[in-house]
């Protein structure tokens, strides 16, 4: 069974990944995190809404980027806010592909 797929996961090149895994403003800020997601149209690692401050989403509704992708080893998974979707995708050695 073939996934549902929203305009803007679609639209997705290439997956953006984290190269240091910590929340930018959690670390500015003191604070800590649970997990953390990577915005796909921009780049930044920042909490996701099981941590205290929740900067992902405040990043979403501050610049109204989209896709998000786990920035946690081991998920493949990006979240779309505009269209409440989440969708599985699969790596090999060299790229990702939703």
């Amino acid at each position: 069974m073939k996934q549902r797929i929203c305009d803007h996961i679609a639209s997705i090149q290439t997956i953006k990944t984290t190269a240091e895994p910590v929340c930018e403003e959690c670390i500015k800020a003191g604070g800590t995190w649970v997990h953390l997601r990577t915005c796909q149209t921009c780049g930044v690692t920042l909490c996701c809404d099981s941590s205290p401050a929740q900067h992902m989403t405040a990043h979403y509704n501050q610049t109204g980027h989209p896709v998000i992708s786990s920035a946690e080893e081991g998920e493949n998974w990006l979240w779309c806010y505009e269209d409440n979707l989440l969708v599985e995708y699969s790596e090999d050695s060299d790229n990702a592909t939703v």
